[in-house]
C-alpha cells in the first residue's frame, strides 16, 4: 500500500465551502464504488479554512492512473468530478496543469521497536 498526500483549495466563498462539505456528507454511491474499483484502498479529505488535504492509500505507486481510471469509469462519476472541480482551484505552488498538488513528505515518526503504534489520546496529542 502506498500513501499519497495531496492538496487543493476551495474557491474563496463560504457558500462554496458549505456546498463542498454537504456533497461529501452524501458522496454518490457510484463515486465510492468507482474509487474502490480504481485501486483506491483508503481516502480521507481534511479541510482547514478553504485548504483541502487528501490522504490516499493506493495499491500501487501510480495514483494518477487510479484517478484517471476513476474519472473515466462512468458519466455519473465524471459529473461528480466536474461538480467538485467547479468548487475547487489549484493551490499555490502546484505544478502547471496539476489540480490536486502532490505534497512532499518531509518527516515520519517511525514506531520504536517492540511498541505498537496507537492513536494519541487528547492528553498526549501534540499541540
Amino acid at each position: 500500500m502506498i500513501r499519497h498526500v495531496l492538496t487543493a483549495d476551495l474557491r474563496d466563498d463560504p457558500a462554496v465551502i458549505e456546498s463542498y462539505k454537504a456533497y461529501h456528507r452524501r458522496v454518490w454511491p457510484e463515486v465510492v464504488r468507482s474509487l474502490q474499483r480504481a485501486g483506491i484502498r483508503d481516502m480521507e479529505i481534511y479541510l482547514l479554512g478553504r485548504r483541502l488535504v487528501m490522504v490516499v492509500d493506493t495499491e500501487g505507486a501510480d495514483f494518477r492512473r487510479c484517478f484517471a481510471a476513476h474519472v473515466s469509469s462512468s458519466p455519473r462519476v465524471a459529473e461528480w468530478e466536474e461538480l467538485m472541480r467547479g468548487l475547487q482551484q489549484p493551490p499555490p505552488g502546484g505544478r502547471p496543469g496539476e489540480w490536486w498538488a502532490l505534497m512532499e513528505p518531509v518527516f515520519r515518526l517511525e514506531p520504536r521497536a517492540g511498541t505498537s503504534q496507537t492513536s494519541p489520546t487528547a492528553e498526549s496529542a501534540p499541540r
